[in-house]
């Protein structure tokens, strides 16, 4: 794993295959960390440089100091590339609210994105977990944030996923770490509450940015799980109408992160639109 320094933030990033080769720019979704892409850099990284970022303040990223938008976010991605010298344009694929932050970036530098996968996004429908809808009730959001213990996390855990097996020792550690980070809960809360609240996913940010995304006209992948928990395979439809022109797929026995449960298969259902753009 590195870091850079991106306006006095520490950001954590990790990065395989030949830095000269056509750059691939992963996002997590919230709460989470790039180990949820780690399944994706050998595979992806044989002809591809493949970068995944901490976004500022999850993972093992420090915040950066303003309240944390889906902009302050997008902004703190361009500037982790620029740091690291990576002013191409890119492949960029997105999970969860990470799609969110990728759709964000698009609107703000199009010519430095060459082709977006969408993996679960946020932004397509209102519904979502109870778990986060519960973050907007007053005195609720910090202390549910407060107790991912041993206890509580192997359950959240099993929510991302359609197989048990995925929920290893390793995911729940993993889980437990992110949790203890200082700026975990205060980030946690404000894009939570930036995005959405009891009522679920807000329509107001949705309907803005899903029209200014559609008219750079990028190349689309739209995947999502049949079995997720967190966002619902009901928005794909929503998903497909927001980009007529996008290609998609449903990955069968699936939760909340295909890449991850369906490591090869996601691979090789990617491979082409990275190929086509490539070449």
């Amino acid at each position: 794993m590195n870091y850079v320094t991106v306006r006095d933030a520490r950001i954590r990033f990790h990065e395989t295959g030949d830095p000269d080769a056509p750059p691939v720019v992963l996002l997590h979704g919230i709460g989470r960390s790039l180990e949820d892409w780690s399944a994706q850099h050998e595979l992806l990284s044989t002809d591809h440089r493949v970068i995944a970022v901490d976004l500022p303040g999850f993972g093992l990223s420090q915040r950066h100091p303003e309240s944390t938008t889906l902009v302050s976010l997008a902004d703190g991605v361009w500037q982790t590339l620029d740091a690291i010298g990576e002013t191409r344009p890119i492949h960029l694929m997105g999970n969860s609210l990470g799609g969110a932050v990728s759709m964000q970036m698009v609107v703000e530098d199009p010519a430095r994105v060459s082709t977006l996968t969408l993996v679960n996004s946020a932004g397509f429908g209102r519904e979502v977990t109870f778990a986060l809808r519960a973050l907007a009730i007053p005195g609720m959001g910090k202390q549910l944030l407060a107790h991912i213990d041993r206890r509580t996390a192997p359950r959240l855990e099993r929510t991302l996923f359609a197989s048990r097996e995925m929920v290893t020792p390793e995911r729940i550690e993993m889980a437990i770490r992110l949790a203890r980070q200082p700026d975990f809960r205060a980030v946690y809360l404000e894009i939570a509450r930036a995005l959405g609240g009891i009522r679920g996913v807000a329509a107001g940010w949705r309907s803005e940015l899903l029209p200014r995304v559609a008219r750079h006209a990028k190349p689309t992948l739209v995947v999502w799980g049949d079995r997720d928990h967190i966002l619902p395979v009901s928005h794909l439809p929503a998903a497909r109408a927001a980009f007529p022109d996008a290609q998609w797929h449903l990955f069968e026995r699936t939760g909340h992160m295909p890449q991850l449960e369906r490591p090869a298969e996601f691979a090789q259902l990617v491979r082409p639109l990275l190929a086509q753009v490539t070449a």
